[in-house]
This record gives structure tokens, sequence and C-alpha cells, in this order.
């Protein structure tokens, strides 16, 4: 039996959908939406509508953007040369944060999962393989997530990457800088050793 009038189950019903949110924190979200004045409840609304409206995929990268480039397609000072291939667009976000990187990004869309009925198809792998023939690329960056199906899709990259003149890397692992072995985890340890450098 449902103890929410139909407007407010319904909210409830909705918020639980996103991704995180179980049914006790849907309902705080209601509220919170019923508690707050009017204009800003709309606020978040409008906000909703104009992301569904105005944003796409950067027609280069497959980043978002309101445009049909990117900015960072679009900035002349990036370098160029070096391509850092990701799966989400959340993931680029996260690398651009670190300020580490001045290069350009490809962005796959997801990972090669069988078990999930993803195939390379179903990626932006073939723009991804053009971009890397026609462009000027001396590093092409694997920087999917390292899971079973993130190693998998870079491996499945790297093969057909394979005949062009890049040099093919993967993001470093391991052990993180100020962090303690103790409680490192088995497959941690076991990549630091594996990448370990010269000292």
């Amino acid at each position: 039996m449902n103890k929410h009038a139909g407007a407010v189950s319904e909210l409830v019903d909705q918020l639980g959908r996103l991704p995180g949110v179980g049914r006790k924190s849907a309902e705080r979200l209601a509220f919170h939406l019923l508690r707050v004045p009017e204009a800003e409840a709309l606020a978040l609304a409008d906000a909703i509508r104009k992301v569904r409206k105005d944003v796409q995929y950067c027609s280069i990268c497959f980043n978002l953007c309101e445009s049909s480039r990117c900015a960072i397609c679009s900035d002349d000072s990036r370098d160029a040369t070096r391509l850092c291939v990701v799966e989400q667009p959340r993931d680029l976000m996260s690398l651009e944060q670190s300020q580490a990187f001045k290069g350009v990004y490809h962005v796959l869309l997801g990972r090669i999962a069988p078990l999930d009925g993803i195939g390379p198809d179903q990626l932006t792998i073939d723009s991804l393989i053009d971009r890397v023939r026609t462009g000027n690329f001396v590093e092409v960056i694997m920087a999917t997530n390292p899971t079973v199906e993130g190693d998998g899709t870079s491996l499945y990259i790297s093969n057909l990457l394979s005949e062009f003149p890049v040099q093919i890397t993967r993001l470093a692992r391991g052990i993180t800088a100020g962090s303690v072995l103790e409680y490192a985890n088995r497959e941690m340890i076991a990549d630091a050793l594996t990448g370990r450098q010269k000292f």
C-alpha cells in the first residue's frame, strides 16, 4: 500500500530510479523539494529539461557539450599529439580535474561487456580508429577503468591500433601515494610490482 499522495508517490518513484538512490533517499529528496521555495524546486526541473534538450555528444571526441564541438576539442592550446581514451564523459571530467593531462580525449561511451550484451560495435571504437588513422598522434593512453571489462576493452583497442605508428600506454596502477601496504589488496600490490619504475 502506498502511503503518499499520488503526485508525491510519483516523485518518489521517479527519484528512486536514479542510480544509488534507494526508497528512503528518494523520500527524503521528495520531501526536501516540497519544503524549499517553489522557485528553487522549479529551477531543478528547468535544469533537467535544459540538459536533456541542449546537451549532445561532441562530433570529434564524444564528450558532452552544447554545440558540435566540446571546449577541449576547440582549444588550440591542447597537445593534439596525445590522445587519452576513456569509457565515459565522467571519466574525462575526473582526469581534467587533476590538471595533469593537456592532450585530447576520446570517449568510448561504455566498455565491451559481452555478458551485458555490449559489443565493440556499440561503442565509438570505429571513430577512434579513424581519428588515429587521420591524426598526428604519437601516443594513445588507454584510461579505461581497471576492471575485467575495462582491461578487455583496452586490449581489444590496442590490437586494432597496433598497425599504426603510435605508442600505446595505459594509466599506472598500484599503491597510491600516502597509502599503507598492509591495507592494499592483492590486485593493487600485483599491479604495483608489475608496473614498478626505476628509482
